[in-house]
């Protein structure tokens, strides 16, 4: 989600004008977008930030913006406005289509300003908690050619005790798919052929059609399929709680969308999960992967996973690690459980040990890694469909691309393949796996 909101504000720059530079020390302006899911992001963004004062002061004229979810959270706007005069633009999650309006306003201050005027009034601070409104039609920058973010919805429901994406993104809303529509089929048309539907969870999409109808998830994918041009349809996040059987049995029949499924399960037992607000139990979760797996036999699943939560017994954490077991997941984001402030799981008074959480992530990390070497090393010897995504920088002969089940490829190809193979589909034989990726070589 941050990632698209980056291409949108690069793609609104991009359109008054601006340019990228190559490097920050280069730069007139730097935006900072910001994640609040983890403390490590926190403290990140506040070391950068002292890094760009040292630009600030050999350049009075540098603009610096932060926006982005830890935006969200009055503590940190505060503390940011006490200890950190050089940073001009703060905005949030839901006026970022303003933000080039808001950087021109900076530069009209700063035209008018005189030697009377102090530094604080220059700047701009501006945060909504949220806002029914959603902006269409905003431009983007893309990463890639040929695949591209599309936000069908915004916002969260659930409040799982340990996250804060409520707080910082709001209540859910969902965008009318006759806009969804028309932008991928605009995107198509611009050469795109692999879509990836973002929302926090994209299993409670309720969109409201011209005509009056209700549109869920499954009736979007369906619709989404039929767009010709278009090759692949991925999306993320799934909640399992909301993931339906008539989501799964779209996996059966839309030949679009992507045999992998990234569902986040947390964690293995159902008394933590329970502490967690997740609403479903582990045999809940257990039997939406039997389900999958027997509508789809081979669909690559992945998950993420928090180690450490409060209150967390060893007989807890070891449901979690027979779960992984299980389930044999393709591949896992896993976490510390980090204290987010403002969440009820910040409150608990039986937070777990540092020492005790890492040992446990260690384990599980291990069982992981192990699990994913052994789902890839099935990979050798079969021929995958991979789109090719570029070239590497170390070798122009080797190229890297994700299969249909999101797995990374890296294969070689013959002298006069050249950078045409980038944003095509084509066949790869795996010759080797490793933990993490494959490789293979052009068929």
């Amino acid at each position: 989600m941050n990632e698209h909101d980056s291409e949108t504000i690069s793609g609104m720059l991009q359109q008054r004008g601006y340019i990228e530079a190559p490097e920050k020390n280069e730069s007139d302006i730097t935006i900072i977008n910001t994640c609040s899911i983890r403390e490590n992001a926190d403290k990140r963004f506040f070391g950068t930030l002292g890094q760009l004062k040292k630009i600030k002061e050999k350049n009075p004229e540098y603009v610096t913006c932060v926006c982005g979810c830890m935006m969200q959270q009055d503590h940190i706007v505060q503390e940011l406005k006490q200890k950190y005069p050089w940073v001009d633009i703060i905005f949030g999650t839901h006026n970022i289509c303003e933000f080039p309006d808001m950087l021109e306003e900076v530069y009209e201050r700063r035209s008018k300003a005189t030697k009377r005027t102090k530094n604080r009034d220059l700047r701009i601070h501006r945060v909504y908690e949220d806002t029914d409104k959603i902006a269409e039609g905003l431009p983007a920058k893309r990463l890639y050619k040929h695949k591209s973010f599309v936000n069908i919805m915004f916002g969260c429901n659930n409040f799982c005790t340990y996250c804060i994406v409520p707080y910082t993104r709001g209540r859910e809303k969902s965008r009318k798919p006759e806009d969804i529509i028309s932008e991928i089929k605009a995107l198509v048309s611009d050469g795109v052929k692999e879509v990836t539907l973002l929302g926090q969870n994209v299993n409670s999409y309720s969109g409201v059609g011209a005509d009056g109808k209700q549109w869920d998830f499954t009736d979007l994918i369906y619709a989404l399929n039929d767009i010709d041009g278009l090759e692949r349809i991925r999306f993320m996040t799934s909640h399992p709680k909301d993931l339906s059987d008539k989501l799964i049995k779209a996996f059966r029949e839309c030949d679009k969308l992507c045999n992998y499924i990234h569902l986040p399960v947390q964690a293995g037992s159902s008394r933590v999960l329970k502490r967690m607000n997740r609403r479903y139990t582990r045999e809940k979760y257990l039997d939406l992967v039997r389900k999958l797996r027997q509508a789809v036999p081979g669909i690559a699943i992945s998950t993420d996973i928090i180690v450490g939560f409060p209150g967390e017994t060893e007989e807890d954490f070891e449901e979690t690690l027979t779960l992984a077991k299980e389930v044999q997941y393709d591949s896992a984001f896993t976490f510390l459980y980090s204290i987010r402030k403002g969440t009820p799981a910040a409150e608990y008074e039986d937070q777990i040990p540092e020492l005790v959480k890492h040992e446990r992530f260690n384990r599980l990390l291990d069982i992981m890694n192990n699990g994913s070497a052994m789902k890839n090393a099935a990979y050798v010897g079969r021929v995958e469909k991979v789109l090719v995504d570029g070239l590497s920088k170390k070798d122009d002969k080797i190229y890297s691309g994700r299969t249909e089940g999101f797995k990374l490829v890296d294969f070689t190809a013959d002298e006069n393949a050249g950078e045409e193979l980038i944003g095509q589909i084509v066949e790869v034989e795996i010759t080797d796996s490793n933990t993490f990726s494959l490789r293979g070589r052009l068929k």
